[in-house]
């Protein structure tokens, strides 16, 4: 049976290109608009934990991403907020 993870997605523009970002898993993936961006990650995300369950790493490495299991079923961590944060250098 499957079930649902849900996963946090940060976009933002390189060059001509559009970079879509995982943070929990450090996935990335890119494409030429936004939406393209996202697909690509979900196709990435999606073999990444298919190779993580082969290899029988998808329990460790969702733990070491802060998902907790409860009754055989992941939560993923809620965000309590998403800022950016100027630092002078």
């Amino acid at each position: 049976m499957k079930k649902n993870l849900t996963f946090t997605t940060q976009v933002f523009r390189e060059g001509k290109q559009y970079v879509s970002f995982n943070p929990e898993l450090e996935v990335a993936s890119c494409g030429k608009t936004p939406q393209e961006a996202k697909e690509k990650l979900r196709e990435a995300i999606a073999g990444f934990i298919t190779v993580a369950l082969k290899r029988g790493t998808l329990d460790s490495i969702l733990e070491q991403a802060g998902f907790v299991k409860k009754k055989n079923s992941w939560h993923d961590p809620e965000p309590i907020s998403l800022d950016r944060l100027t630092i002078s250098v």
